[in-house]
């Protein structure tokens, strides 16, 4: 009989999915992140053989001996910045993702917080709830269209194509985009066109929305310098990494007038926000929900226990990550 262990409660697709096939599955009973101490202490408890894991989770080779029996860890997310790969890879466990399953979800999102960043609905919204709303004013609160401005596009995988869609069909915006590989689809596609740099993109774009993962390369990726490249009328969205951007850099240029607007589902530091992002009324914040639908939540919960479950029968997970 098989043990595994979860940080933190997820949806119950996954855990059912385990208790199913005959393991026993002990979830954390703490609401809340698990400190490296906690975390080590409840792997010690008992010899597990798997451990599913959350992105908040940081995951190093102490935490790797902890639990020497589990030669699978199984993370509840996407991004894997949160494991230490080449500790994995040297005492021989496998660490598997839930790739594919956000794209659509997160797409959504992202639209959803340039929409409301290009027609001031924050704003509005709590102008009216503050009872400031005394009557139809011809220049209150004046937006900006999106209908035929050029989106700009940092990281054109999956996620990244799909804004483009979104964007390009539903509002016909040019497409510019920046990757590190050249994404002749969404060229086809989208008519996109390809520039070999970001700074390339952000001088063109009226919108900016960042799609790549957390690597050193593309760490404060959005710094100072390259704020203020930008146009003063741009709006720039992150559901990506927070520490893409360089957050106080970010908060002066949007004090300053740099760039327009912003609006972010992830942040540097979290949950800690820079000083002074969250007094800033050109500013959408959201608590890292990009992904946050019931139905991408299940599917999450589902792959990462198939990853487990096929480990055990094959030695294989299906989204194992390469260190």
């Amino acid at each position: 009989m098989k043990t595994v262990f979860v940080t933190r409660r997820i949806p119950e697709s996954g855990i059912k999915l385990l208790e199913s096939k005959g393991c026993v599955v002990d979830v954390s009973s703490k609401d809340g992140v698990l400190s490296k101490e906690e975390l080590v202490s409840a792997l010690r408890a008992k010899p597990y053989d798997a451990v599913l894991c959350l992105l908040t989770d940081k995951i190093d080779g102490e935490v790797f001996d902890a639990a020497p029996q589990a030669k699978i860890f199984a993370n509840y997310a996407v991004g894997f910045n949160n494991i230490d790969l080449e500790a994995a890879k040297e005492r021989g466990v496998i660490v598997s993702n839930t790739p594919d399953v956000l794209t659509e979800t997160v797409a959504e999102h992202t639209v959803a917080l340039l929409l409301a960043l290009a027609s001031r609905v924050t704003e509005g919204d709590r102008f009216t709830k503050e009872g400031k709303y005394v009557g139809w004013d011809p220049l209150l609160l004046l937006g900006t269209d999106l209908s035929h401005k050029t989106l700009g596009i940092l990281g054109a995988g999956r996620i990244g194509a799909r804004v483009a869609h979104h964007l390009s069909r539903g509002f016909d915006m040019n497409v510019a985009y920046y990757d590190v590989k050249r994404n002749e689809q969404l060229e086809q596609e989208y008519r996109a066109t390809y520039y070999a740099t970001p700074e390339e993109v952000l001088a063109v774009a009226d919108a900016v929305t960042i799609h790549v993962p957390l690597l050193p390369s593309t760490q404060h990726l959005l710094n100072k310098e390259r704020l203020g490249m930008m146009k003063p009328s741009a709006f720039l969205v992150n559901t990506s990494r927070g520490p893409v951007i360089d957050e106080v850099a970010l908060v002066e240029a949007l004090k300053g007038g740099v760039i327009r607007g912003a609006a972010l589902d992830v942040f540097e530091n979290e949950p800690a926000l820079a000083p002074g992002l969250a007094s800033l009324p050109n500013v959408i914040l959201t608590p890292h929900i990009a992904s946050a639908t019931g139905e991408t939540r299940e599917k999450m919960s589902t792959i990462a226990a198939e990853n487990v479950l096929s480990f055990f029968e094959t030695g294989i997970a299906p989204n194992a990550v390469k260190a």
